[in-house]
């Protein structure tokens, strides 16, 4: 599992990103906190998978202009 922190412009807050991204990729996302405002908007993603999927994953979301970063805390937890 990987924990990652993906941050979206106001041109990809509309966008199904993670809904794609569990669609065309062999990974189960798992969404942990989001916030999203007007012209931005992050969301804590969990990643189940094989490694070099995630890794193709991710790659695909920096492509379309995702910025994507390691999580590091800030969860909730229930």
């Amino acid at each position: 599992m990987r924990r990652v922190r993906l941050t979206f412009l106001d041109h990809m807050i509309r966008q199904p990103v993670i809904y794609q991204m569990a669609r065309d990729f062999d990974v189960v996302t798992n969404i942990r906190r989001a916030d999203v405002q007007e012209n931005v908007g992050w969301v804590i993603l969990e990643l189940e998978g094989g490694e070099e999927e995630i890794d193709r994953a991710l790659e695909w979301a920096r492509g379309l202009g995702v910025r994507v970063d390691p999580a590091l805390g800030d969860l909730v937890e229930g």
